[in-house]
């Protein structure tokens, strides 16, 4: 059973799905949904929301969430840039599926490419829907996670629609989370 948590201060969130900016004062009663990716999806009696990771200390979240997470960058430091900007891809999530965006088949490409003695990541990518508010957030999410990894200059995400998506380009891996094998 999910757990009531007050908000210990005032934050700032995403409305699910429209993807509006709303505030939540202090003392808000909210459940976790989710928590993934250094977001966290609270149901709150306005509807779903999402907030960031800088905000988890008025959920009372450990922080040790976030070593973690720095830790396992720390590992991929050494390993070609492509290979740590794919592992930062997974750590993208849509709020509303527990399953990271690789893994649901919505980054149809990704490619490193030199610009005027630059490294920029070019990533092509679609959502589950097409109306989904979210998708300007959860694109700028793989933006901000791209450009944390050093030798990396510019990100570039760009939606697409085409191929439309389906159900197919879940991996197995995703299709496990999500009970579909």
């Amino acid at each position: 059973m999910q757990q009531e948590i007050q908000l210990t201060r005032e934050v700032s969130a995403i409305q699910i799905p429209s993807g509006d900016s709303l505030t939540l004062p202090a003392g808000t009663a909210v459940f976790i949904t989710q928590r993934l990716g250094g977001t966290y999806t609270v149901a709150t009696t306005q509807g779903l929301a999402r907030i960031s990771s800088q905000d988890a200390d008025a959920l009372g979240v450990d922080p040790a969430e976030e070593q973690k997470k720095q830790e396992t960058a720390a590992k991929l430091k050494d390993a070609p840039l492509e290979e740590q900007v794919w592992a930062q891809l997974k750590g993208v999530y849509d709020p509303e599926i527990p399953v990271d965006i690789v893994n649901l088949g919505l980054v149809y490409d990704c490619s490193l490419e030199e610009e005027d003695g630059k490294t920029v990541v070019a990533v092509k990518m679609t959502l589950t829907a097409p109306g989904c508010g979210m998708g300007p957030v959860i694109a700028a999410d793989a933006q901000a996670k791209i450009m944390t990894i050093d030798g990396i200059d510019d990100a570039r995400v760009e939606l697409v629609w085409d191929p439309a998506w389906n159900q197919e380009m879940i991996s197995e891996e995703g299709k496990m989370k999500l009970g579909m094998i």
